[in-house]
């Protein structure tokens, strides 16, 4: 049997990079998937067309992160049209460059809003719907431990606020075994963060392993973390970075 048979998974920002990664490997183990999307919603009815066709299950459901009450109704869809949820991916995320000095407050409300409160917003939402032994996963970034270049302070501030939200939900869910981690990507070879370029070689001089991550290789230790051989993990930090914080 596969390891997330009879599972049910919501995965935001699931539509492309990471996120879709996440969302192949998730089905492919086994689990139906809900995914959201907020503008690529061609890429994210394409991605679950093609679970559905594998045999799977899936579903595409529009929704802003940044909006509490469009992220909660999502949500609701999901576990209406599933059942219940018993693994929820907080995969959404934005990345607003910009010096301290000359960054905006509407950028940094952003950022927040999509980086810090969806995932507070999500993880409150999914737990009405989910029961005992469920998973909780975070998609942080290795820049909440390490950012050295400029213009990415806000940004790693953001990620840094899930590692404290990890250490405390998991005090709070272990009651109910609910376990809840945070991934910390390094680079990843995806539109947002091509492997290739000027940047992408900076990035690789940094690395103990001088390449950019692979979507599938994230979605390896997420898939991880939602399964049943995790269970003794919570409140815990899981770089998978190439040794870019080494």
């Amino acid at each position: 049997m596969a390891a997330l048979q009879n599972k049910v998974a919501f995965v935001t920002g699931g539509s492309r990079g990471i996120g879709a990664a996440i969302v192949r490997r998730l089905a492919a183990d086994g689990a139906a998937v809900a995914l959201t999307y907020q503008g690529s919603q061609g890429a994210a009815e394409a991605l679950a067309q093609e679970i559905v066709a594998a045999g799977g299950k899936a579903l595409a459901l529009r929704s802003d992160a940044a909006d509490p009450k469009s992220l909660t109704e999502a949500i609701d869809r999901a576990a209406e049209h599933f059942g219940k949820i018993d693994i929820l991916v907080n995969n959404a995320g934005v990345f607003l460059p910009g010096s301290v000095e000359e960054f905006s407050l509407e950028d940094f409300d952003k950022t927040i809003a999509v980086n810090v409160r969806a995932v507070f917003v999500a993880t409150k939402g999914v737990l009405r719907h989910m029961a005992e032994g469920g998973r909780i996963v975070n998609i942080g970034s290795i820049n909440a431990l390490r950012v050295p270049f400029a213009g990415a302070a806000v940004y790693g501030m953001s990620k840094s606020a899930l590692s404290a939200f990890v250490k405390g939900a998991a005090r709070d869910l272990g009651p109910r075994g609910i376990t809840i981690n945070n991934v910390l990507p390094g680079p990843v070879d995806t539109d947002m963060n091509p492997a290739d370029g000027e940047f992408g070689t900076f990035l690789h001089s940094l690395m103990a392993l001088p390449r950019h991550g692979k979507p599938a290789e994230i979605a390896s230790l997420v898939a991880y973390l939602a399964g049943p051989e995790s269970s003794f993990i919570t409140g815990a930090d899981l770089a998978a970075d190439g040794g870019f914080g080494a």
